[in-house]
């Protein structure tokens, strides 16, 4: 470590970035701008512009556009998990989005047959599985990098979305898919739920700290630890009671948190996540030491089909059809990667949490939502995403420690 008058502001960078909590810190500062802009800022400079103007309101923060906002985010959130995985490898995916349209086209497909909803959901979560596994299997065993081979997967699959979808969009009617996003949970309920989850977290928050005092390895401190529990309940308390005042919690909210909770404790406690990470840190040192390199890569990119096929589901249930434009079409893709990245997962692998892809989605999805309430046009909309996401990706370039270089 250098000298305290010799450390530089990007030395201090490193070293918050090397800590467990230091990829929270630039992703939270950045929604921190966003919702203070376009839920304070804006509206003050609006009503000194024009003293007299009536209907005035803080509309950004209003709990009827944050109930909005999470489900508009809850699709590129459900990506950004999975792709968040495959960035820890240090690889990427580009075929997602086309994977969960191709999942939600065919999702639209069964239902109009008569599938019922659920089969047909469970279907194309394993369609969506085999689809990852198979551009896996070429990254790991061909030795394909894995750029080449999901833009070839999104070409061709953005070709299928089409075979399956001729008019370019369908209209899903089935009662058990729709009810994923226009379910809600009671507001008690809802309460019930933050308090099991902030009790969950703060359970494996002492646990890791037991289990690191055993192992004689460095504690972090109480402050650190109790600071993070409490940042978490009051996020999460916030957010439920919000939603409760507008509506209620919506059950596809509830569906995206349990599945990143699972995603997360599977990259985190078990031996499988653990290997993910130790293979993105030096592929060729986890393969001397006996770890099955080319089965974590194809199971990593099956992680990624799955919830691309999630994540379709989401989208087909929220929207009420299937359409091209929505999926494989638009800026779904480039949204989710960016939520990844701006969440502090490490483009050069190893680092990276999937908790993070959420809070980067937020980043995304509230940019987004303050220029449309801003009446800012599509142009605008793609340089501050550009402009952010270059951002992230350069303080994850310079936080790198000295002398790394990319894999």
């Amino acid at each position: 470590m250098l000298p305290e008058t010799n450390r530089t502001i990007v030395d201090r960078l490193r070293e918050l970035r090397q800590t467990r909590f230091g990829a929270f810190v630039p992703v939270l500062l950045a929604l921190a701008a966003i919702w203070f802009y376009f839920g304070v800022a804006v509206p003050l400079w609006d009503f000194w512009s024009d003293p007299d103007a009536t209907g005035i309101r803080f509309i950004f923060l209003s709990p009827r556009n944050i109930y909005n906002l999470f489900m508009q985010s809850a699709v590129i959130a459900t990506l950004a998990v999975g792709i968040t995985i495959v960035l820890l490898l240090g690889d990427i995916d580009l075929s997602a989005a086309a994977t969960a349209g191709v999942c939600a086209a065919l999702l639209g497909v069964l239902v109009l047959a008569g599938v019922p909803g659920w089969l047909a959901c469970l279907i194309v979560m394993g369609v969506g599985i085999v689809m990852g596994a198979a551009q896996g299997l070429l990254v790991a065993y061909v030795g394909i990098p894995s750029f080449v081979v999901t833009l070839a997967g999104l070409l061709g699959y953005q070709g299928l979305m089409q075979k399956i979808l001729p008019t370019g969009n369908l209209n899903i009617g089935d009662p058990f898919v729709r009810s994923i996003a226009r379910v809600l949970i009671p507001d008690f309920w809802g309460l019930v739920l933050a308090t099991a989850l902030v009790a969950f977290v703060t359970a494996l928050a002492l646990r890791r700290q037991a289990r690191r005092k055993a192992r004689g390895l460095e504690l972090d401190s109480g402050l650190a630890i109790w600071g993070q529990v409490a940042f978490f309940a009051v996020l999460v308390y916030a957010a439920v009671i919000t939603m409760n005042s507008y509506r209620s919690l919506p059950l596809m909210i509830l569906l995206l948190v349990a599945l990143t909770a699972l995603v997360g404790w599977v990259t985190t406690s078990t031996p499988f996540g653990r290997s993910i990470f130790a293979v993105g840190g030096n592929a060729e040192s986890a393969r001397r030491v006996g770890m099955n390199v080319k089965r974590i890569r194809v199971a990593a990119f099956g992680i990624v089909g799955l919830m691309a096929a999630i994540g379709g589901i989401f989208g087909a249930s929220r929207f009420g059809s299937v359409s091209y434009t929505a999926f494989a079409g638009g800026s779904l893709l480039l949204e989710s990667i960016g939520a990844a990245v701006i969440g502090g997962t490490s483009l050069f692998g190893g680092r990276g949490s999937v908790w993070n892809a959420i809070l980067g989605a937020l980043v995304i999805g509230s940019l987004g939502n303050g220029l449309d309430l801003s009446g800012a046009s599509a142009a605008d909309k793609l340089m501050f995403s550009g402009a952010i996401l270059i951002l992230a990706v350069a303080i994850d370039s310079i936080s790198r420690p000295a002398g790394g270089s990319p894999r």
